[in-house]
Parts: structure tokens; C-alpha cells; sequence
């Protein structure tokens, strides 16, 4: 169903995953006046996504890229957030990072002494160590609240849009629109990679409530006797039951043998670029056309970022953080 905007709010936001949905508070804050035209979010990442923002990250134990001057920003932007919707979104925790072999100890030791990692990594000791400063963002919430939200306010149009006809209708288009094909017809040229992240909802008890477990893939308490354990990562297509076998043998890793059950098993699409930075700016060939993507597992972290950059450029005309800007690639 492709959808017929009758009004004509100057902006029209495509797509209402976390892009979307931080972009669009953060218009509603500024008094931008806008739509949402949103398909829904089947295989959206958004939807499963498990919101962590850590510190550091990676085999290579490093701080995650922007964490020093995005971290704090961003935790302000969703407690607003939760003054505005009226919903708990955000939740302060720690990881407790276990080395997985000998390489990782000597890495995280050389880094350590170094103040590479500073100030997240705590306490380190044979088998691990702590990082501090870490933020779950229940994106699904956030997600859900909002679209009811503007649904009721006649905002929100929930349907398919043809970009020719929206770039018709509305002074500016800003395509959100994560995995979803429009993307690669409204960004041809931009090189993106699309990869499926599976994670499972398990039972468990006795969890810290405060402490994301963290080996290659982690395990994030949820609710009391609930947590959920991910994520792969796999270009394209993903085999299910593989990735279940794979989650399965993490989780009883990290949970030391203690017992749990599956209750789900969710699937979604992340789009990251070839640099593995995000896209936030004008599309080169059509001035009226932006986007935001390419967030990879870091769209909680630098999601609130983007929508500002939108906001200034919409109010002030400033230019895009050249590192986001999709001109980096080239004509």
C-alpha cells in the first residue's frame, strides 16, 4: 500500500525505526513541522535491537568510536525522552568483559596502562574485567510509544511512500529507512552492507540486574528471570538454526553453567557503510533528499547525534560532521 500524504508538513520523515524516531522528537522539540510515513518494522533492526551503548568493545578492546563526546548527550536525549512519552528508556549499567584468551589479557593490559581505555575500564582481574559507564536503551519501547503517540496526533501515515511523489509533495525527505530497499534506490552509489543479527529471549534466574555479560556475545538482563543473549552478525541471509546453536553454546559460557530456557528467537537487519560510520546529510544528486543510516549496533549511541546535525542543518543550514557526510565517498 503506498501512502497518499494529504498534508503537506514541510520535512517528511521515511522510516520510524530509531533513526526516524529520534529524529522526529528532536524536530518536535525544535518546532520543526513534520510527518512520518513508516511501512511498519518486520525485519527491522529497531525492533530486536538490544540498545547497548558500551564503551569498549570489539576483539581489539577498544573505546567505542565517538563514546568520549556522544555518551553523555545522548543519555540526556532519552531521559527526555522519557519525560516526554512517560515510559522508563534508559537504564545505567556495567559490563564484565571475560577475556577469551591469552591475546586479549596482554591487549587489554598494554591499553590499560597505556589510559587507552580511560575512563571506562574498572577493575580487571584473570578472567575479565569491568567497564563502567555502559547505557541500555530499550529501543523497542521507545519505538512503540512514540509511533502511538503520533499516531494519535495524525502525524504518523503507516504505509509505503514513492520518493519521486513525497519529493513532490514536501520541501524536504529524509529517508530512515535502515534495511528496507528504498534505501538503496533513494542511495545508489553509497556502498552498504546489509547483515542479519540473531538473538535469543531466554529464562534465567538470579541475574544482576545492573551487569551486561560480555564474551564475544553478551547477555543482557531484561526483566526479573528474563534476559536476552546475542548477537550474530552474518552478511545477508542468516541460518537460523546455526545461529541458535551459536547463542546457546555462548550463553551457557557466560552464564557458568547455570540454567536457562529459550523462549524466542528474533532476527533483524542491521545496514552498515564500508567505513563502518554512519550516513547523515544530502543525497549529492537531489538536494531535497537526506538520509540517516548505515548505524550498524551503534545506533543508540549515535543516534541522537544525527538527528541534532538534521536539526541544525534545517535551522541553520550547518554542514554535516564530514565523517557522517555521505559526500566522504565521493561523486
Amino acid at each position: 500500500m503506498s501512502v497518499f500524504l494529504s498534508m503537506r508538513a514541510p520535512l517528511l520523515i521515511v522510516g520510524q525505526g530509531l533513526a526516524g524516531t529520534l529524529l522526529g522528537h528532536a524536530c518536535e522539540q525544535a518546532g520543526i513541522n513534520f510527518d512520518i510515513a513508516d511501512a511498519g518494522h518486520a525485519g527491522a533492526a529497531s525492533r530486536v535491537g538490544a540498545g547497548i551503548i558500551n564503551p569498549i568493545t570489539g576483539q581489539r578492546i577498544v573505546k567505542s568510536w565517538g563514546i568520549d563526546e556522544l555518551r553523555l548527550p545522548a543519555r540526556e536525549s532519552y531521559r527526555e525522552l522519557e519525560s516526554v512519552l512517560r515510559v522508563p528508556l534508559v537504564r545505567e549499567m556495567r559490563v564484565r568483559r571475560l577475556f577469551r584468551n591469552d591475546d586479549e589479557r596482554r591487549v587489554f593490559a598494554e591499553k590499560a596502562d597505556r589510559g587507552d581505555l580511560a575512563p571506562y575500564a574498572g577493575a580487571a582481574d584473570a578472567e575479565g574485567f569491568w567497564i563502567e559507564g555502559a547505557l541500555r536503551v530499550d529501543t523497542a519501547a521507545l519505538i512503540a510509544t512514540a509511533r502511538g503517540r503520533w499516531l494519535a496526533m495524525g502525524r504518523l501515515h503507516e504505509g509505503r511512500i514513492d520518493f519521486s511523489d513525497a519529493l513532490a509533495r514536501h520541501d524536504r525527505v529524509v529517508a530512515c529507512t535502515g534495511a528496507d530497499d528504498d534505501v538503496g534506490r533513494a542511495w545508489a552509489g553509497v556502498s552498504c552492507v546489509r547483515a542479519t543479527g540473531e538473538i535469543l529471549c531466554v529464562a534465567v534466574d538470579r541475574l544482576d540486574p545492573e551487569v551486561i555479560l560480555n564474551r564475544g556475545h553478551w547477555v543482557l538482563p531484561t526483566t526479573p528471570g528474563e534476559a536476552r543473549v546475542g548477537a550474530t552478525y552474518v552478511r545477508g541471509e542468516s541460518d537460523v538454526i546455526a545461529a541458535r546453536a551459536e547463542l546457546e553454546r555462548s550463553a551457557r559460557d557466560l552464564l557458568g553453567g547455570r540454567a536457562f530456557s529459550v523462549s524466542a528467537q528474533e532476527s533483524g537487519v542491521r545496514v552498515t557503510t564500508a567505513d563502518r560510520r554512519p550516513l547523515a546529510g544530502i543525497d549529492p544528486r537531489e538536494p531535497r533528499l537526506g538520509v540517516i543510516n548505515g548505524l550498524g549496533s551503534k545506533g543508540a549511541l549515535l543516534g541522537p547525534w544525527l538527528a541534532r546535525q538534521w536539526v541544525a542543518h534545517l535551522t541553520t543550514d550547518a554542514a554535516f560532521d564530514p565523517t557522517v557526510a555521505p559526500g566522504r565517498f565521493g561523486p
